[in-house]
């Protein structure tokens, strides 16, 4: 039985985005042992997906602690993989591919790690799809194996029967009128500088609401109770009626099962667009100012997905410097990204969902 390693230690977004190639091995080696390694806290975005054999967890201790990382090395090594897939790139993965000991190891091309790899391809600077540049990059390290199977790039989530029921139970319990539209709104980004700024979002969720009646739910980590509050604050009083603050999920794939009855998904780019596109969710997404969207507009067909990036409409401000080269000017550009910018596109958005 064939034993394949696919490495993936980075963000949910990138975990969720690498799954394609678990799914794809799968469907070229039904037979095969599909192993995936990733972070803990990403976890979630994964589980019950039947392509998967077995998680494997990199866990924090093994970078604070050597002996420990020895021993998680050793490990690998003792599993015997004939196939190890790095879409990381990193030194962690790079220390995971060079012990091994598999036959065939594969990554991105980098001068400086080549050596470690027998087939490294180079990333594309830019999309030839709609998928986008994060997914046709993982694409390309499929390319090793001919197969006459059609391949498949795009991400999904696994929900169970149960799950599915706990999360419309949820809605249920909380009264919501699933005769109206259900928006989950992903409030806040990870950080400051992925985050669209109070007072502007504030006044996009007055709008849809005045449009569409639409019952609100907000997506935000714990952490950032306060300052969903602050957002909600600043909405008018009749949006406040329509937001239901209270409904927070208790885990990603709580979240991931209220998510699944909604109409769609409006925000902030970041993980949780990327969950709603792999629960096949319709999305509006709103790109940080730094963020380079070609890479992460995955699917977008100017219906069920769209997105919109300042250097979209104010190409000038950005001169010929990427996006990602202007992330130290990213709350200074936020200021000139106005609602008045985003709100035809909105606009436009719901009334063809």
């Amino acid at each position: 039985m064939k034993k394949i390693l696919v490495i993936q230690q980075k963000m949910i977004g990138d975990v969720l985005a690498s799954s394609i190639l678990c799914n794809n091995l799968k469907a070229i080696y039904p037979d095969a042992q599909i192993d995936y390694l990733i972070y803990p806290f990403t976890k979630p975005v994964v589980e019950n997906n039947p392509n998967i054999d077995h998680l494997v967890l990199f866990k924090d201790e093994f970078r604070k602690s050597k002996k420990t990382l020895l021993r998680f090395l050793v490990s690998i090594r003792k599993a015997k993989y004939d196939i190890v897939i790095d879409a990381y790139g990193k030194l962690e993965s790079n220390l995971v591919v060079g012990m091994s000991g598999a036959k065939k190891k594969i990554g991105f091309h980098k001068s400086y790690t080549n050596f470690l790899y027998t087939d490294t391809f180079k990333e594309l600077s830019k999309p030839k799809t709609s998928a986008g540049l994060a997914i046709e990059n993982r694409m390309l390290l499929l390319q090793p194996f001919s197969s006459g199977v059609s391949l498949d790039n795009r991400p999904k989530i696994f929900l169970t029967e149960e799950e599915v029921k706990n999360g419309k139970d949820i809605l249920v319990r909380n009264n919501i009128d699933f005769s109206n539209k259900i928006y989950m709104i992903g409030v806040l980004g990870s950080g400051h500088n992925k985050t669209y700024p109070f007072p502007y979002m504030a006044k996009l969720l007055d709008a849809i609401v005045a449009k569409t009646n639409a019952t609100l739910l907000f997506n935000y980590m714990p952490s950032q109770s306060e300052e969903a509050k602050k957002i909600f604050g600043l909405c008018l009083p009749e949006t406040q009626k329509n937001i239901k603050i209270d409904i927070i999920p208790g885990s990603i794939r709580e979240f991931l099962s209220i998510t699944h009855h909604c109409n769609a998904l409006i925000g902030n780019e970041g993980g949780a667009v990327n969950m709603a596109k792999a629960l096949f969710r319709p999305t509006f997404t709103i790109f940080s100012t730094w963020i380079k969207k070609e890479a992460w507009n995955a699917f977008e067909d100017g219906i069920h997905h769209t997105s919109v990036h300042l250097k979209d409409f104010k190409p000038e401000l950005y001169g010929e410097k990427s996006a990602k080269e202007m992330k130290n000017q990213a709350l200074k550009l936020y200021e000139s990204f106005t609602p008045e910018l985003i709100l035809p596109e909105l606009n436009n958005y719901l009334e063809k969902n």
